[in-house]
């Protein structure tokens, strides 16, 4: 037998009203007299919302309105106080001429489902703000290689990066990488581990230990691929700094033996000279000893300054007085190896800007250098050793030029590194290494023009102005002081 139309209007899981174009209710179903109560001579505002006047925005009036059905969302107050979130669904009743008499209202109870998406949506706040606060690089990228997330480090390092290739942003090449850690990873599902040397967008290279891993969908495929990167950049410079050290000791420790030697043969011949009064090997016995001194303080203020990263003390300076000085204190020096040393300064260079103790701890280690091209070299009667200043529109530049020993290209292409020198025992590698450091602090640098047997010029150019990256402000940890 079919049912009578009431039965299924209130069979309906859900709060269904029939309303007049006043709002009042005409008919509920028994869902909505369990939970609002009776609701006879009573406006639906009143009933489902508690309040003495309209909503401002009624879908039920909207359908009295344009004869259209509309929909909304809805938070209404049930009779024990249960608020209840409901999507509200309206259709138009017409009578036999077409006129809207009547209003169908469905309203469904999405409680559950509202605060599982609340939950949702803090779970996915709470995982957000884990995924852009978690101090490494992180990016997702699909299997073209393209960034489509990325966590708040990425893209303060590399900037804004979405739709780009890694390779691009990582690399800053126009290639994909071989192997590739994400292709690799899109193929076989695994995590892996690699470390990377990458750029960041200022141009500065960053050591990174790289984790993958796959993103899967509902199916089980794998829709994208998630690269963990940590910077690594100190530890490879602790690593670095203590390989340094592992060497500088050695380098050290050979030197000093050899000095040791050397002031122990200078004694020898000192006081031999004295007890047969032989005045000729006293004096030579003394030039040796004064030699290996004087080599002995060259490599102690050398490891000083190697010893800690200094910023430069800036003032103005007098390019003049500088070479000067230093012209002051190697003249002797020269004199004593038999090697003529000139000055040619150009007078009308103006003032610059830096460290007047490091400038000068840097010109003397090049003179030095040069004295000892030609001291070593047997080859030639005469040597000079000629300091030169020049001026530039924004630039001084010292030359420290010398008719020594001269560099062939591998020595050229080794001048400045760490611990490498061509002296043998004579030297520690410090000298041309520090020099170097020090222009390059002044934002300068140091060009190398030699030739086997024919010798050596030292260009130093030094920016007149101190660049504007520098520090404003001197490290006042409380370094012992150079002396120059």
């Amino acid at each position: 037998m079919e049912l009578p139309y009431k039965d299924y209007f209130d069979a309906i899981p859900g709060y269904l009203t029939v309303q007049d174009k006043d709002l009042k209710i005409i008919t509920a179903n028994d869902r909505f007299i369990k939970d609002f109560g009776e609701f006879e001579g009573r406006y639906c505002y009143q009933v489902y919302k508690h309040r003495a006047e309209r909503c401002e925005i009624c879908p039920v009036m909207q359908t009295f309105w344009d004869g259209e059905r509309h929909h909304s969302e809805e938070q209404v107050t049930c009779l024990d106080g249960t608020i209840v979130s409901t999507l509200v669904y309206t259709k138009p009743i017409r009578n036999d001429e077409g006129e809207i008499y009547a209003v169908l209202e469905m309203s469904t109870d999405v409680t559950e489902m509202k605060a599982l998406q609340e939950q949702l949506r803090i779970s996915q706040k709470r995982y957000r703000t884990l995924f852009e606060e978690v101090p490494c690089f992180i990016s997702v990228q699909d299997s073209d290689l393209n960034i489509f997330d990325s966590n708040h480090l990425f893209n303060e390092t590399f900037g804004n990066t979405l739709g780009k290739k890694c390779y691009e942003v990582y690399k800053q090449r126009n290639e994909e990488c071989f192997p590739c850690m994400i292709q690799d990873t899109f193929k076989d599902g695994k995590r892996r581990i690699h470390e990377e040397v990458v750029t960041s967008k200022d141009g500065k290279p960053i050591n990174v230990l790289v984790h993958t891993a796959p993103i899967k969908g509902n199916s089980g495929e794998i829709t994208s691929v998630m690269e963990m990167s940590a910077d690594i950049t100190r530890i490879r410079d602790l690593q670095s700094q203590l390989s340094s050290i592992g060497l500088l000791i050695s380098s050290i420790s050979h030197g000093l033996k050899g000095l040791i030697n050397g002031l122990d043969g200078g004694i020898y011949l000192v006081n031999n000279g004295m007890q047969k009064g032989n005045q000729e090997r006293i004096e030579k016995g003394w030039e040796i000893v004064l030699r290996n001194v004087g080599r002995i303080r060259s490599m102690v203020l050398d490891i000083l300054y190697y010893a800690k990263d200094r910023e430069p003390n800036w003032e103005k300076l007098s390019a003049p007085d500088i070479l000067n000085e230093v012209f002051s204190i190697m003249e002797t020096k020269a004199k004593e190896q038999g090697v003529e040393i000139e000055l040619d300064i150009d007078l009308d260079v103006p003032d610059f800007d830096g460290d007047a103790k490091a400038i000068c701890t840097l010109l003397i280690n090049l003179t030095e250098n040069s004295l000892d091209a030609c001291r070593l070299d047997k080859k030639k009667d005469e040597h000079k050793v000629k300091l030169n200043l020049r001026g530039e529109l924004d630039h001084v530049r010292f030359e420290i030029e010398d008719n020594g020993l001269g560099m062939d290209n591998e020595t050229r292409e080794k001048a400045f590194s760490l611990f490498f020198s061509s002296k043998g025992g004579e030297g520690t590698g410090l000298g041309l290494f520090i020099s170097n450091k020090i222009a390059q602090a002044h934002g300068g640098s140091i060009t190398l023009d030699s030739e086997l047997g024919k010798g050596t010029r030292f260009i130093v150019s030094l920016p007149r102005n101190r660049p504007i990256e520098e520090k404003a402000t001197k490290d006042k940890s409380g370094d012992e002081e150079l002396p120059a």
